[in-house]
């Protein structure tokens, strides 16, 4: 159960996209299973075996902006990722909720800011197949700055971008090492997911409070609202 928000303290939600408001269950399977998969044909050798060579280059790059970056990968594994991401694009869904959720902003008169760390041409693709733009005042990739949300460079990029006071934003990210950037930044309210994923359960999210359904924050916005 989450405590109800100040909604009077907050003008501003910044919200992450994979696994806040999409279901993260494509991007774990195109990351896990079906890269691996055309990693190992590609070079004619077992499943296991491309998992193998493949971690430790995951490792390395997790948390970095290369990390997100599909013209990297395109690069580094020689394979076509955005063709390859086309290909399995029916798996791009919406959380539940997630668009009332963003509706429900939108009456409240927040001002409502996608922040994700996915590439551009992921955030498009993503688009295509769901229509979550109009409910935005602004997109914002990490790309766009030259740093993901790991780090604290992208928050001082963002305070100069959008120009928002951190004491009065609520951030909502599947991410906790993001999530604890942005506290280290200042940003007030933060709420973090606890089942990005649909088909692997519930997460722990250690200090941060969870969101478990999105229509529990509706009514506590609309329960302000009215």
């Amino acid at each position: 159960m989450i405590a109800a928000l100040p909604w009077s303290d907050i003008d501003t939600v910044l919200l992450d996209m994979d696994g806040t408001l999409l279901d993260l269950h494509f991007d774990n399977h195109f990351w896990l299973d079906f890269l691996p998969q055309r990693y190992a044909e590609l070079h004619g050798i077992s499943r296991a075996m491309a998992e193998l060579e493949l971690a430790p280059l995951f490792n390395e790059h997790e948390g970095k902006l290369t990390w997100y970056c599909l013209d990297f990968w395109t690069r580094e594994l020689n394979l076509p990722i955005r063709e390859m991401k086309r290909e399995i694009a029916h798996l791009i869904a919406l959380r539940p909720a997630a668009d009332e959720f963003l509706a429900a902003l939108r009456d409240a008169g927040k001002r409502v800011v996608l922040i994700t760390n996915a590439h551009r041409d992921s955030l498009s693709l993503k688009l295509e197949r769901i229509e979550l733009a109009p409910w935005f005042d602004r997109l914002i990739s990490s790309h766009d700055y030259g740093f993901p949300k790991e780090q604290a460079q992208f928050w001082h990029a963002l305070k100069t971008d959008l120009d928002f006071d951190p004491a009065t934003a609520l951030f909502i990210d599947d991410s906790l090492p993001v999530l604890r950037s942005a506290r280290a930044y200042g940003v007030a309210h933060l709420l973090a997911i606890s089942e990005p994923d649909s088909r692997r359960g519930k997460k722990q999210t250690e200090e941060f409070t969870a969101v478990d359904d999105y229509l529990e924050l509706i009514r506590s916005l609309q329960g302000f609202s009215s």
